[in-house]
């Protein structure tokens, strides 16, 4: 039987730091992709080029990065969806946006294409003038003549990410689930081709506003990892005190919102009251509330302002005194009698998809990028915990674990934080590079590449990429009641993807 290590082995590779990028003909992609799924590897990303379709793989065992490339022949590729279920949404956005089809593919319905740009394929090296809008395309129901709809979105019942969610039920409960995004969809792709890296930063700043500085890192050690340089260690030091309060932040976010779902007043009002205190600090100590366009390539935009270690910390020792508090709040009957076997994942599903963060680590899959791949760290060792219950009570118990967790290594970052310059100037080169960052959701990876220090093109995979096909899973196992409690669990962000 064909293995991953034997196709990689004879391929071509291209240099694309920090791991080679190898070039697969359509056999080979399709027999790497039948023999990655029977070793039991990980899709992380998928997505193009005008010529190319690439894939990022892990290698479970080996903790590996493999990213991979097959030629386009004629607008087709060999599809991965069906060897990798998470691979559809992406094989749907390559579609959309360079118009490459997926040869065998699972779904070849439209998703961020919506009708209604003015470009079809804009990507693509001759994108064509739209002349007849499409209707959005949503999957056949398995019985619609007997079939209860519960549309849901794009406009939720409070601020929040647009994204549509159509539930058919049978009586209360949740038949069947279906999400459609890119309501949000920016241009994103296009704004950031021909620009230099620092000029585009502010785009990878903005692809989610609780992930701004996850999304930021991630771009910046692309940026770096493709021109060969490294950032300056005190705004390597920065960065992980900027991403680890950011953090703090989310989490405070989402418990806030589950309180107010589960109907828990006192949860809501603390977690709101300690968010608050952190996102001033964090104006403070860095000029921008959610620290936006903080980190840019080659290092941070400016250095911590005079006092702003004092204010950050104070804001986080107000949180450490409290934090017993949220613990009994969560272990109270009514709480966690709402949250227990709520929005089950199943370990092995959540694993299939790569699903990161507080969902893959409460439903047992233990992976951390900051523990294996995000640079900076070094001493500092994040600790990781793991559930395997799979609900949400799981993922609130980890929340608070680390929201813990990010206060030490936070501190600990301020206390040694070391001396000297807080940027570079970069080198005008070309090249290639991979870059990633954990943010609150789970694992961001950033890939682009750099002709003359332009952008000729990029790519951003948002964690969102394998939450929403897991919470559609989770959801048939659901009631319609349970649905907005469900997704706030979930922190389910659509932005990101939307590109």
């Amino acid at each position: 039987m064909t293995r991953t290590t034997d196709i990689i082995r004879t391929a071509e590779a291209e240099l694309c730091r920090p791991w080679l990028r190898h070039m697969l003909s359509a056999a080979d992609w399709a027999a790497f992709a039948g023999a990655a799924a029977t070793e039991s590897w990980t899709l992380l990303a998928q997505w193009a080029d005008t010529v190319q379709v690439h894939a990022l793989f892990l290698n479970s065992d080996a903790l590996s990065i493999v990213p991979v490339s097959t030629p386009v022949d004629s607008g087709r590729y060999p599809a991965l969806s069906p060897y990798f279920a998470g691979a559809a949404w992406y094989e749907r956005m390559i579609r959309d946006l360079w118009g490459h089809s997926a040869e065998g593919g699972t779904d070849g319905r439209p998703w961020l294409d919506h009708g209604t740009w003015p470009l079809a394929r804009p990507l693509a090296s001759r994108p064509e003038p739209r002349t007849i809008a499409d209707p959005l395309q949503l999957g056949e129901l398995d019985d619609p003549s007997e079939a209860m709809i519960l549309p849901i979105g794009p406009i939720w019942d409070r601020l929040g990410e647009p994204a549509h969610l159509r539930l058919t039920l049978d009586g209360p409960a949740i038949r069947q689930a279906e999400a459609l995004l890119g309501f949000a969809h920016k241009g994103t792709l296009t704004l950031m081709r021909g620009k230099s890296p620092r000029a585009a930063a502010r785009f990878a700043a903005r692809l989610s506003a609780d992930a701004t500085v996850a999304h930021s890192v991630a771009f910046a050690q692309a940026t770096e990892a493709a021109m060969d340089v490294v950032a300056p260690p005190r705004a390597a030091a920065l960065r992980i005190v900027m991403a680890e309060v950011e953090r703090i932040a989310a989490h405070l976010d989402t418990l806030t919102e589950i309180g107010r779902l589960a109907d828990a007043p006192a949860l809501r009002t603390l977690c709101g009251v300690l968010r608050e205190n952190v996102l001033r600090a964090s104006d403070a100590a860095f000029g921008h509330r959610l620290m936006m366009d903080c980190v840019i390539p080659s290092g941070v935009a400016a250095d911590i302002a005079d006092g702003g270690p004092q204010l950050v910390l104070r804001a986080l020792g107000s949180i450490a005194s409290q934090l017993d508090a949220l613990r009994r709040l969560h272990d109270g009957a009514a709480l966690s009698a709402r949250l227990a076997r709520l929005g089950r994942a199943g370990g092995k599903l959540a694993a299939s998809l790569a699903v990161g963060g507080v969902v893959g680590r409460a439903s047992g899959r233990a992976f951390d990028a900051r523990t294996v791949f995000s640079s900076g760290y070094g001493k500092l060792t994040p600790r990781l915990a793991v559930r395997t219950g799979g609900d949400a009570a799981a993922r609130q118990h980890l929340r608070l674990f680390e929201v813990e967790e990010s206060i030490r290594l936070v501190s600990a970052a301020l206390d040694s934080l070391p001396e000297g310059p807080v940027s570079m100037t970069l080198p005008q080169v070309s090249g290639e590079g991979i870059g990633c960052a954990e943010s609150v959701r789970g694992d961001i990876w950033h890939w682009l590449r750099l002709d003359h220090g332009q952008i000729a093109a990029v790519f951003p995979r948002d964690p969102g990429w394998a939450l929403w096909p897991l919470a559609e899973r989770v959801l048939e196992n659901a009631t319609a009641d349970d649905a907005a409690l469900i997704r706030a669990s979930f922190a389910l962000p659509a932005s990101g993807m939307d590109l």
